[in-house]
């Protein structure tokens, strides 16, 4: 099995911009501007969420009205941008060769939420809202139809490490020669069913989410979508390797020593052929739970034999973007790797400087934010889920 495969084309719809030359300065500088106090998602608080810009989304067309909801919109804002890629494509492998993988937790929830709520004014949903709009499903189907594709089409729904996990079923679909080019990815958006689940599990924080610190209390929410492209073949940046595990530890709490967590990053690690150390940069799950960051240090600290490479948790810069989280810190890596990123710098993580004495000490990046290295070869990023469902990536330079 080809374990390396080429990433040709990214789109971005982000709380930190809609593209390359927008997204990486905001990264590597640990730009916070895109956290929002918003008072309509939690019932009896405002809460700090990331968005992004209603007025930076692009509408869904008449003709694919049926799909119209905002995290629809979200998804085609950066669907727009893959538009010339996935056409050439077609010509060139045809229609049925081109497969659709994304991962979402929230779909057009939403739209449900506002429908209901009209119904209860007015005795009947609005003519606009259609169930399957928050259907899991909607989100692949919608960019289906957007490209008029007739390859494998579907969703994957695994929380917070959906958009993650399609990388390997992309790889699956790649390697078994039943596509040449997938499209994968992820999208979420804030609604009140989400922020308020969180809420009830007493794990949203009272302000800015602080990963790793002995004063953090919870995450932030955010949103936003990031697609990708990926065939056989070169490129600039590539997907090394994937590692999946799945511990069923708890239903919401990750394994407290982090079984699955290691297993994913070790199977990511063989299948890229190279050794932890080889790994210039980790961009951690960081969600600021108490569980969650105490169970990575400990799996950080057992891969990398208690000397890990620079970490980082970019949830302080948009949120927990939930389903899309994997996608959107994946094109984080991407973009680091990138030729744009010419400094070598990484992003700073953003907390308050307070090592919990309870946990492992892991390489957190200064604000410096410089590699101290020549260049970036290898880069992880881990997404683990309600479960215990984990997604470890590698991306690395074509030339590593």
């Amino acid at each position: 099995m080809n374990s390396r495969i080429a990433i040709t084309h990214i789109g971005l719809c982000t709380p930190l911009g809609n593209s390359p030359e927008e997204v990486l300065p905001r990264l590597i500088n640990g730009d916070v501007s895109a956290m929002q106090w918003r008072d309509d998602l939690l019932f009896d608080a405002p809460t700090l969420v990331g968005c992004v810009d209603d007025k930076r989304l692009i509408n869904i067309a008449d003709h694919l009205s049926l799909f119209a909801c905002r995290n629809n919109r979200l998804l085609n804002t950066a669907a727009q941008q893959l538009i010339p890629a996935v056409e050439q494509a077609k010509h060139r492998f045809g229609a049925d060769r081109i497969g659709v993988v994304l991962g979402t937790s929230t779909s057009g929830i939403s739209k449900g939420e506002a429908a209901l709520k009209y119904k209860l004014v007015h005795g009947h949903f609005p003519s606009s809202y259609h169930y399957s709009q928050q259907e899991l499903g909607s989100t692949s189907e919608y960019l289906k139809q957007l490209f008029l594709l007739s390859g494998p089409c579907y969703t994957v729904s695994t929380a917070c490490s959906s958009s993650a996990k399609v990388f390997a079923s992309a790889q699956r679909l790649l390697n078994a020669n039943l596509c040449d080019m997938v499209i994968v990815g992820g999208v979420d958006s804030l609604c009140q069913l989400t922020v308020n689940g969180f809420a009830a599990l007493e794990s949203v924080s009272k302000g800015h989410c602080n990963p790793f610190s002995r004063h953090r209390d919870g995450i932030n929410i955010g949103e936003g979508a990031a697609l990708f492209t990926l065939e056989r073949g070169q490129s600039e940046v590539m997907l090394a390797g994937i590692g999946e595990s799945a511990d069923a530890h708890h239903i919401s709490a990750p394994h407290p020593q982090g079984t699955g967590a290691i297993a994913a990053m070790q199977q990511a690690l063989a299948a890229a052929n190279i050794s932890p150390q080889q790994i210039n940069y980790v961009n951690l799950h960081g969600t600021a739970t108490p569980k969650n960051d105490a169970m990575e240090s400990r799996a950080i600290n057992a891969v990398f034999s208690h000397t890990s490479p620079p970490c980082s948790s970019t949830k302080p810069l948009t949120g927990h973007t939930l389903g899309a989280a994997g996608a959107i810190e994946a094109a984080f890596c991407y973009l680091l790797l990138s030729p744009l990123n010419h400094n070598q710098r990484l992003p700073p993580h953003v907390w308050d400087g307070q090592f919990d004495d309870n946990d492992p000490k892991i390489s957190l990046v200064n604000g410096n934010c410089n590699t101290g290295q020549s260049q970036l070869n290898f880069i992880m990023s881990n997404s683990f889920a309600f479960g215990g469902s984990n997604a470890s990536l590698i991306f690395c330079r074509k030339d590593a």
